[in-house]
């Protein structure tokens, strides 16, 4: 049992592995990362951040402080990407992918998509000699010396440093694009953080010309729609309430296992029990919910359970409800 002199530090310690770890990273900033910012600046769609486990989760983070700068942004799950999700990524955006390693295997499949579509790729690697870094067009160092974990394996130096280049990124836009202090306020009505997360999903959901079919319908006239309709195709049942939904995500494994798919009946390829939101939740809550289970979109229900639209995560981080 440690004491409570031992406990405290313990934790020192670590906060000192942490701040030296920032010290070296921070002398490791050189002209990559004014290509990093200029290849950033210059793009003109949105970026992309991407990765896996703990990088994912500051990279989520890293995405919020890009959009909330003036710099608009969103997460992108790796696995999802390779399943439909990619649609989401024009030729325009550029991306920051994230890896301690450099070899994470959901992530290379990724950047190998991007490249072919002519994506500008940043990288922050805890390994600068490894694939991803090699293959980015920038890369960032976010090389540690160990984890503050006293078995070196739980991420917590390397997140704190990834996570301190991502600031410094979304520091250097801001000043780059001359994002000022009105821009600020125009982000965040009210004068304050906390103000966005007033901010209701009925407020940026989309409301007309809604893709829904009937359980009837067949993957033929689900796929203009998906193709139309931002990925997301809503099943309506007899009753008019939500019997399921469809993806790209769902038409790419469909695709995969069947070779003529148009006449395959929509109720034997959809989701039954998908993800929602209401009309009156705040959209944080639902940002919250996407973000944990990789979702692009969902169906929005008033409170008797009839549809009423669907809320992207493209406008309700545009909307600064994350």
């Amino acid at each position: 049992m440690m004491t409570p002199a031992e406990i405290v530090e313990r934790g020192r310690r670590v906060i000192a592995m942490e701040q030296a770890a920032l010290g070296h990273t921070a002398a490791l900033v050189g002209p990559e990362f004014a290509r990093a910012v200029e290849l950033i600046a210059t793009a003109t769609g949105r970026v992309i951040v991407a990765g896996i486990g703990k990088s994912g989760l500051i990279g989520r983070k890293i995405a919020a402080t890009l959009t909330s700068t003036g710099t608009p942004a969103t997460f992108l799950h790796p696995t999802e990407s390779v399943h439909g999700d990619l649609g989401i990524v024009g030729a325009h955006d550029v991306a920051i992918l994230i890896s301690k390693s450099g070899e994470t295997e959901e992530l290379l499949p990724l950047l190998e998509q991007l490249k072919r579509l002519g994506v500008g790729v940043v990288a922050i690697a805890g390994e600068i000699d490894s694939t991803l870094a090699r293959s980015a067009d920038v890369a960032l160092d976010a090389t540690v010396a160990e984890e503050a974990c006293p078995h070196d394996l739980a991420p917590t130096t390397s997140t704190t440093v990834t996570l301190a280049l991502g600031d410094a990124l979304a520091v250097a836009l801001l000043e780059v694009k001359g994002f000022r202090r009105e821009d600020f306020a125009r982000l965040h009505p009210g004068g304050s953080l906390g103000r966005k997360l007033l901010t209701k999903v009925s407020d940026v959901m989309v409301s007309t010309s809604l893709p829904i079919v009937g359980e009837a319908a067949t993957m033929r006239e689900a796929v203009v729609l998906l193709a139309e309709r931002r990925g997301i195709v809503l099943v309506a049942g007899a009753d008019g309430r939500l019997a399921g939904l469809l993806t790209t995500g769902d038409l790419t494994r469909l695709m995969e296992r069947e070779r003529d798919v148009f006449p395959v009946r929509v109720d034997s390829v959809m989701v039954r029990a998908p993800k929602t939101a209401r009309a009156n939740e705040l959209g944080s809550a639902v940002v919250f919910r996407m973000e944990q289970h990789g979702i692009m979109a969902m169906p929005v229900l008033d409170d008797a359970g009839a549809i009423v639209g669907v809320v992207h995560l493209h406008d309700l981080m545009r909307a600064g409800a994350a």
